[in-house]
């Protein structure tokens, strides 16, 4: 009879554990994982982690569908959505040795225009962030970059 009820207690106890593992499984790489974008000012800090603290989290409901980015050098460059977004999860993890300024130029109910300014040692990112609200979530629409 102790051995009956002492593999009873030990089916129950594997039983229960295995329920706990599954109950607590890893989000697995194929599942997107949310971010807050309910705000601009969320969506814009976002944004600011993804591209100069090496964030991968949530890349891509960060960008709206016709995002595109223009950089502004000797040859000027546009960077497609799809481009931006492989370019930025190959970067995961990768934090830019920089310090970072936003300065908000003009907002409203459904848009926000900012400025993201990354101080480099030898030079200076100048990047003009457009966002929209697309819904109840907040997505960036256009970058424009330059260097100093």
């Amino acid at each position: 009879m102790k051995t009956l009820v002492k593999t009873f207690a030990a089916a129950a106890l594997i039983a229960i554990s295995t329920f706990a593992m599954a109950a607590n499984k890893p989000v697995s790489k194929t599942e997107k994982a949310n971010v807050n974008l309910s705000t601009a000012d969320f969506a814009l800090d976002h944004y600011v982690a993804v591209t100069t603290a090496g964030e991968s989290v949530g890349v891509d409901q960060l960008f709206a569908t016709d995002f595109n980015q223009k950089i502004q050098a000797s040859n000027a460059q546009n960077h497609s959505r799809e481009a931006v977004i492989k370019s930025l999860k190959k970067q995961r993890g990768e934090k830019l040795n920089c310090t970072v300024k936003t300065y908000i130029i003009e907002e409203s109910a459904d848009y926000m225009v900012a400025k993201v300014t990354s101080k480099f040692e030898d030079f200076t990112k100048t990047d003009l962030v457009t966002l929209v609200r697309e819904g109840n979530n907040w997505k960036v629409s256009t970058s424009i970059n330059s260097y100093k």
